[in-house]
This record gives C-alpha cells, sequence and structure tokens, in this order.
C-alpha cells in the first residue's frame, strides 16, 4: 500500500512538472508576440496617411497681379479626421508627384494659380470643401452635391436644372471672390478634389455637347465660335456644312491656338487641358477622382471629406462611365497622323499626370 502511494505521488508531481513546462511555453510565446519587433512581419501597421504630394516655392501669375504670390501648400490633405486610403488614390497621386517634378515635362503640366483657375474652384466653407470644375465629366453631379451642402436646397432632387449652372442663383461662390488671404487659407486647410477622364474622349463629349446636340441651347457655339474655327481651319472652303471634329482638332492641336481662345473667353474650359483649369501642381490636392471608376470614388471622395452621413452622389445610370475605345478610335479615325500628333502634344500633360495611356491609333 505504501508503495502504491507514492508511486501515486511521484505521477502527480511527473504532471505538475509538465504543467508548469506548458504555462512557460505559453508565457514565452505571448512575450514574443507582445513585444515583437514593430517593424517586422505581423505587427501592427500604423494607417496610410494622405499627404502633400508636391509643393511650390512661388505661383507666378502672367496677367500681371500675384493672386497668391506667397502660397505656400502645408500639405494638409484632410481637415480633420485621419482615413485610411486605398491604394488606387495613393497611386494617383504619387505618379501626380513624379510628372509634376518631370523638368521635360514643366511646360505641359503646370501653369500658374491665376484669377482663371480660381474661377473654377467653387466652395463650401461650411464643410471645409474646395471643387474644381472639370466640364464634360459629371460636374454637374458634383454641383448639385455642394449646393445641397451650401444649404440653397435641403436635397439634389429639389434642385432645378436650370439653377445648376446660374452662379447667380446656386449658392455656389468660386474660389476668386475672396482675398488673397482668404484663398490661401482655404487653399492650405480645406479638402480639395476634381474628376478627370480620358482626355480625348472628353473631347469628343464637349465637341457633340457643345456644337452637335447642344441641349442647353447655347447659340455661340454655333454662331460664334464655329465659324471662327471653320475660317481659320477648314482645309476645303467651299464646304458649307457645319463645324466638323477634324477642323476642332485642328484648332486644338495648333500651337498658336490661344489668340482664338482669347476670343471665345471662358467657353474654351469645355476643351481646355486639366491643367489650366485646376493647377494640379500648383495646388495640393486632397484626392482626384476618375471617371472611369466613378462609382468607386464618388462614394470615397465623400467619406473623405466627411460628408458621406450628409449627401450621396445621384445614381449614375450603367455604363455610362465606361470608356468607350471603339467611340473614340471611331472619330479619329478621319484625323490626319499630322493633326493627331499636334493634339497629343498638348494635352500630353493632361495623358501623363492622370496615367493615361496614349493610344493606339497614334502610332498609325
Amino acid at each position: 500500500w505504501l508503495k502504491s502511494d507514492n508511486m501515486h505521488h511521484q505521477w502527480l508531481l511527473l504532471a505538475a512538472c509538465f504543467w508548469v513546462i506548458f504555462m512557460f511555453m505559453v508565457a514565452s510565446k505571448f512575450i514574443t508576440l507582445t513585444f515583437k519587433d514593430p517593424d517586422g512581419y505581423g505587427a501592427k501597421q500604423e494607417p496610410l496617411i494622405l499627404t502633400a504630394v508636391t509643393k511650390v516655392e512661388e505661383v507666378h501669375v502672367p496677367e500681371g497681379k500675384h493672386w497668391l504670390k506667397d502660397f505656400q501648400p502645408t500639405g494638409k490633405a484632410f481637415s480633420g479626421n485621419l482615413i485610411r486610403q486605398p491604394l488606387v488614390h495613393m497611386e494617383r497621386l504619387e505618379l501626380l508627384r513624379n510628372v509634376c517634378g518631370d523638368t521635360a515635362l514643366k511646360n505641359l503640366s503646370h501653369t500658374s494659380v491665376s484669377k482663371f483657375v480660381l474661377d473654377r474652384i467653387f466652395v463650401c466653407d461650411k464643410h471645409k470643401i474646395l471643387f474644381c470644375q472639370t466640364p464634360k465629366v459629371g460636374n454637374t453631379q458634383w454641383k448639385k452635391v455642394l449646393i445641397v451642402l451650401n444649404g440653397a436646397f435641403s436635397s439634389i432632387e429639389e434642385i432645378p436644372e436650370n439653377i445648376v449652372h446660374d452662379h447667380e442663383k446656386n449658392g455656389l461662390p468660386r474660389l476668386s471672390s475672396f482675398t488673397d488671404s482668404e484663398i490661401k487659407k482655404r487653399l492650405n486647410l480645406y479638402f480639395k478634389f476634381f474628376i478627370v477622364r480620358d482626355p480625348f474622349e472628353r473631347l469628343i463629349s464637349a465637341f457633340k455637347d457643345k456644337f452637335v446636340h447642344n441641349p442647353r441651347f447655347e447659340p455661340w457655339y454655333r454662331h460664334e465660335i464655329a465659324p471662327g474655327i471653320i475660317r481659320k481651319y477648314r482645309k476645303n472652303r467651299t464646304e458649307t456644312k457645319g463645324l466638323q471634329f477634324e477642323d476642332f482638332v485642328r484648332y486644338l492641336g495648333d500651337p498658336n491656338h490661344r489668340w482664338l481662345d482669347v476670343q471665345f473667353g471662358d467657353h474654351i474650359i469645355h476643351w481646355v487641358t486639366y491643367v489650366e483649369l485646376c493647377a494640379p501642381c500648383e495646388i495640393t490636392y486632397s484626392v482626384i477622382g476618375h471617371h472611369e471608376t466613378l462609382e468607386d470614388d464618388a462614394p470615397f471622395i465623400l467619406k473623405a471629406a466627411g460628408i458621406d452621413h450628409l449627401v450621396s452622389y445621384p445614381t449614375i445610370p450603367p455604363g455610362i462611365t465606361v470608356y468607350n475605345r471603339t467611340k473614340v478610335e471611331w472619330y479619329f479615325s478621319g484625323i490626319s497622323k499630322r493633326d493627331r500628333r499636334r493634339l497629343y502634344a498638348r494635352f500630353e500633360g493632361d495623358f501623363k499626370l492622370f496615367g493615361y495611356r496614349e493610344p493606339d491609333f497614334l502610332l498609325n
């Protein structure tokens, strides 16, 4: 009986030893995981924060008045919450930063923050948002969003179509309406964004809207601008038909196009470059949306700006944002190689800054 009892105690002691060893191993593993090198694999990662992508020393304005003589972007892409960024938006801003720093493309990527640019930027002070208008890229819908945010209407559905572009009634102030110090403050602190699309597809949209369909009946496009382009750029002067896409391309690709642009005034905003409209290498934008991915970009922009709980982007009709390669190739099929190349040379900055591939038909 004593022998049996001793064996029993020995087994209990052995089991206790195994238990102590097991607990020590667990504790050791816990300590290893807890104090693991933060730079190692599996460490907790800090959220990616959208920071400045470009900084300029001085903004030069050729018109004589230096609107933002000492404007220095602070790099504050968001005024408030730190937001985890999807990789695609980080890549877009990184690409923009790299192209802006390419001295070979400086003439195509840089412009002055002039009154023309400031006129394109709409302000929502209540939510600290700046939106740069790039026509023919779904801007009407974004203006509706800002109109609601500014309080002129309680919902997008209530906004009459004739009010959206009436800047006396839609409650959307332009950045140019503020003093220099107020402009600098907003450019430094506000959430800033704009939308782009394939540059050539945008030009086709502008041509169709202003010279073919012209649904809002803006007679100056057909009766003043079109005749001016035809007189200068149509090869066959005996033709009596209206402005053709070939005439339009020849005008846009002419290195001396500016003398006509001055005559046309601000109506050229529908086809000038994104660089000329929004100065993306001079102003530190928070987000750049793409028309082709607007279904994803629109909700992301609303969330990044901190307004997704206040307003929604209007429903996007199926397929409307898809790049139509066939349509683009068809429009350019009758354009000479020289005119294609000259047009691309003017818009090359837009293609490079925003990651759009050079069309294959330019090589044919």
